[in-house]
């Protein structure tokens, strides 16, 4: 289980992701303010472990996942899905992830092959919108933590203005 605190004041702000037991194992440096809205994971040493930004050229939102260096994903918003939010989370090879969730409950879903490899649930339980995280052994928890990331981007950036891709 992970938790992933919100920005407080503004999209720019750092942040860390906490284990089940409060312990800081990320730390994401924000620079959503910058033409491809892009976040760095960084180790508690301060390296560069993961990145998500935003793709300018593309029909729909989409974010670019890197773990390593390494392009991991691209995570897409699916275009119509009345009452709920959907995405691709399209990997390298045929086993792409599918988070889905509802707009309501802020409860989300990701399943790779029809099967849950992670659970999001977005509560607000201080000053801040806190996210929890969990994910199934055997799941990239990195790949997880990026996806939701670049997923709260893609929520943000639709509701503040009103993005035409989304």
């Amino acid at each position: 289980m992970f938790v992933i605190r919100e920005r407080f004041f503004s999209l720019g702000d750092d942040f860390d992701v906490l284990d089940e037991h409060g312990a800081k194992v990320l730390h994401v440096d924000g620079k959503v303010f910058t033409v491809r809205d892009k976040l760095v994971i960084e180790d508690l040493n301060g390296d560069e472990v993961a990145s998500v930004h935003r793709q300018l050229i593309a029909l729909r939102q989409t974010y670019e996942i890197r773990i390593g260096g390494e392009k991991a994903a691209e995570l897409r918003k699916k275009l119509f899905t009345p009452f709920r939010d959907k995405f691709t989370i399209d990997v390298p090879g045929p086993h792409d992830l599918e988070m889905k969730g509802d707009l309501t409950d802020h409860e989300y879903v990701i399943e790779q092959d029809g099967q849950e490899v992670a659970a999001v649930s977005k509560r607000w339980l201080t000053m801040r919108d806190t996210y929890a995280v969990r994910v199934s052994p055997g799941t990239d928890p990195l790949l997880i933590i990026a996806s939701v990331l670049a997923m709260d981007l893609a929520l943000d950036r639709a509701n503040q203005i009103g993005d035409p891709n989304d």
